[in-house]
């Protein structure tokens, strides 16, 4: 992976006021709507999680402010889970062709 890459970071307010800053891994738009994949970011490397574990969120307006929402469509968020990975796959591929 490229070192020079910048990290796009948004952090975000949940229900009880408390901040959680994430990495924008990818944004989708389809007929759907507008869907981030978020990684979270710790400032301690020991609470990293287990696994690369990311949240999809869906863009809202609300008010005329765009706010991100939780998915609360399964359906929608498996298809949504099927096409971030798909994409982060082929974004991996070609970090691993970039570096031969």
């Amino acid at each position: 992976m490229d070192e020079n890459q910048e990290i796009d970071l948004i952090t975000l307010i949940d229900d009880e006021g408390q901040e959680h800053e994430f990495e924008i891994l990818s944004v989708i738009e389809n007929e759907d709507g507008c869907f981030y994949a978020l990684l979270p970011t710790f400032e301690e490397p020991e609470n990293t999680l287990e696994e690369e574990t990311y949240y999809i969120f869906e863009a809202i307006e609300v008010d005329g402010e765009e706010q991100l929402a939780e998915v609360e469509d399964e359906a929608l968020l498996d298809k949504l889970a099927t096409l971030f990975e798909s994409r982060f796959d082929e974004m991996f591929e070609s970090a691993e062709e970039g570096e031969d």
